[in-house]
């Protein structure tokens, strides 16, 4: 499938695959000057691209392993989520939960975004559910 995309900063760079098997197309920050993210601060941090998704899917942000293990740099809403009725800037909300300050530089793989198939579903009121073995039991009911 193909997706279109449009450079919204000249710099910017497609998102891109790191090996054959990967499941995501890293995503990199289009900046004019490094961005020093301080510890638990959080920013949008510009991509400089916008895609046309078809109707019927959705793009979902992730943070990359390694920045999230080495540096504690994660993506604060994981997974993002673009619509395919979306066609403003790819920004990522990237949050500091590391130990020391990190630099974002131009270039740098930020992210990871991963496509997927959305089921559309109509709700309709009902007076009572199915039942089922869990019924109504929440956080930590597995015992776990």
């Amino acid at each position: 499938m193909r997706i279109a995309f449009q450079k919204l900063c000249p710099a910017a760079k497609a998102p891109q695959r790191m090996s054959a098997g990967a499941a995501g197309y890293d995503l990199f920050a289009c900046l004019s000057e490094d961005i020093r993210l301080k510890i638990g601060q959080r920013l949008a941090i510009p991509t400089g691209l916008a895609i046309s998704l078809p109707e019927g899917y959705e793009a979902q942000i992730r943070p990359r392993s390694g920045l999230a293990l080495k540096l504690g740099l994660g993506v604060l809403n994981s997974p993002g989520t673009i619509d395919s009725d979306y066609r403003g800037e790819i920004k990522v909300i990237l949050i500091n939960l590391g130990t020391e300050a990190i630099d974002i530089i131009a270039d740098m793989r930020i992210a990871q975004m991963v496509f997927s198939k959305v089921e559309q579903m109509d709700f309709v009121e009902s007076e009572n559910l199915d039942e089922t073995l869990r019924a109504d039991g929440g956080f930590g009911h597995s015992g776990h």
